[in-house]
């Protein structure tokens, strides 16, 4: 499995011959103008919420990819009325993909679209696949819902929130690292803009102290499970 960070809350997942795009958020990016969307594969494209900083490249991917679009009832039924194809799910649900399991879980945000209409409610991902298991938690603050997870499921990796003041911050991580038992964190929606900038050392140096190991790659760079 291999994981490539485009900026912000947006992942590239390829699992085998299936690239996964999660919350494509890049051409609005100042910090990721290197990244050429119409450069990125994709087969799905797994939504988190509907905020523009997590749907913006949507369309514009799926249209030229004919990706399928993945996340809750709400937000495929709008890109579904646009002509893209969607794969609807809700909380709790999981489905079996070419690439593996894949179930939808609670997170505490918000979701509404640009425009301000209903978004669904947020939610993040776990994906079972090529015998590796993540989480992608999305836009969320700690929830007690997190301890759920390793009942279920033993990570290889958790993807975390870190820039605090929307989501959780460095130090919720650090116990969301707890609650999910999985002390392999790569860190996300972080420094894109000014409310969410971050002391990188400090975040590894919280993480570390705690026999944590909190990954920040650089935009465009990948990591292989």
């Amino acid at each position: 499995m291999k994981i490539t960070f485009y900026g912000h809350a947006s992942l590239g997942i390829q699992i085998k011959d299936i690239h996964i795009l999660v919350d494509p958020f890049i051409s609005g990016n100042e910090k990721a103008s290197a990244i050429d969307i119409n450069s990125l594969k994709a087969d799905y494209i797994l939504v988190t919420h509907a905020h523009q900083d997590h749907i913006l490249d949507v369309e514009a991917i799926a249209k030229r990819t004919g990706a399928v679009i993945v996340s809750n009832f709400e937000i495929v039924t709008h890109f579904q009325n646009l002509g893209l194809e969607g794969h609807p799910m809700n909380h709790g649900g999981s489905w079996d993909f070419e690439f593996g399991n894949l179930k939808y879980v609670n997170a505490i945000h918000t979701s509404s679209f640009p425009d301000g209409s209903y978004g669904g409610q947020p939610g993040g991902f776990i994906i079972e696949g090529e015998h590796k298991n993540i989480y992608i938690a999305g836009d969320t603050a700690l929830t007690m819902d997190m301890k759920i997870i390793p009942m279920q499921t033993n990570l290889d990796l958790a993807i975390l929130p870190i820039g605090d003041n929307f989501t959780m911050g460095v130090e919720d991580a650090i116990l969301a690292s707890d609650f999910v038992e999985c002390d392999k964190v790569l860190g996300y929606h972080y420094d894109t803009f000014g409310y969410i900038e971050i002391d990188h050392e400090e975040a590894k140096r919280k993480f570390y102290v705690r026999n944590k190991d909190l990954m920040l790659l650089d935009i465009g760079e990948s990591m292989e499970l």
